[in-house]
């Protein structure tokens, strides 16, 4: 099979690289820019003709979509930017898909919710996106679903890796840094290990399973503010930064945040066969690679 892989460069599409290089199926690896020294096809996917050409041109029988608009508080002051990314692209996607009876693997998110019920979140929970980014990708996944095309979303939360910019990496840093900082203690959620889920994605397309159309949560298992998840990164870091517990409100920004966002797997893992790794054992993989 031809795979196409949009947003290649950023964290999850720079892990499907990684977990895909010993693949027999032949993946296109393509975004808006190529960095120096990564052989990326440049496409931009805003462009419905430029992504009908490529598909035509690579003979692509699977889409994978990591490309997204995902600077949250940014979205509120661009809201026209936002918009393109995450639900005009994605139409472009779906359409192509569709008339060459392709398949779409696309990436959403948490943020779809509004956080307001302390149960985990299941497939079929109702929406309610507080701002423009969540709002904005709620709107890629219903242009995917009206396009009549064979879909597999996977809404995701709190994604990281050892690339680009992230919690993680950013945590990492201040406790080095720093004596002491606040993290917010009152958005409880689950990290996502940008690996984890490249390899979900991988086992989909190279196991055959690609008939299994549908919306699919997967993040890591277990449920943690954003407090514990940086105690444990500094903690497993090695390093002595006192953090000290604040609310959301100590941290005013122009996107409100969801509280709670834990998403339900059972549904992925029943359909998919796979295991979820626990967020701090992922979370030490990660650590131990950077």
């Amino acid at each position: 099979m031809n795979i196409l892989v949009t947003g290649a460069n950023g964290q999850l599409g720079t892990e499907l690289r990684n977990v895909t290089a010993d693949s027999r199926n032949h993946y296109i690896f393509s975004d808006v820019a190529s960095p120096e020294g990564v052989v990326t096809l440049g496409l931009d996917i805003t462009d419905r003709e430029a992504v009908r050409a490529v598909c035509e041109d690579g003979s692509v029988d699977v889409i994978v979509n990591c490309a997204a608009y995902t600077n949250v508080d940014k979205a509120e002051d661009d809201p026209s930017a936002a918009r393109l990314l995450n639900a005009a692209a994605p139409a472009n996607l779906a359409a192509v898909a569709a008339e060459r009876g392709a398949t779409l693997i696309h990436i959403s998110t948490d943020y779809v919710f509004s956080g307001d019920a302390a149960i985990p979140r299941a497939e079929d929970s109702p929406t309610g996106p507080l701002g423009v980014y969540g709002r904005t990708k709620l709107e890629g996944e219903e242009a995917i679903l009206a396009s009549g095309c064979a879909s597999i979303i996977f809404r995701t939360a709190w994604l990281y890796s050892p690339y680009g910019k992230n919690f993680v990496k950013t945590m990492r840093q201040l406790t080095s840094d720093r004596d002491s900082l606040k993290v917010v203690c009152d958005q409880v959620g689950t990290p996502t290990y940008a690996h984890d889920l490249a390899s979900l994605i991988a086992h989909v397309i190279e196991d055959g399973m690609l008939d299994r159309t549908g919306i699919y949560h997967y993040s890591n298992e277990g449920a943690i503010s954003w407090y514990d998840f940086a105690q444990s990164i500094c903690e497993l870091s090695g390093n002595t930064c006192d953090i000290q517990p604040c609310r959301t409100e100590e941290f005013p920004s122009k996107a409100q945040r969801p509280r709670f966002s834990v998403l339900d797997k059972s549904k992925v893992k029943a359909v998919f066969g796979v295991g979820i790794p626990y967020w701090r054992d992922s979370l030490k993989d990660c650590l131990n690679r950077m």
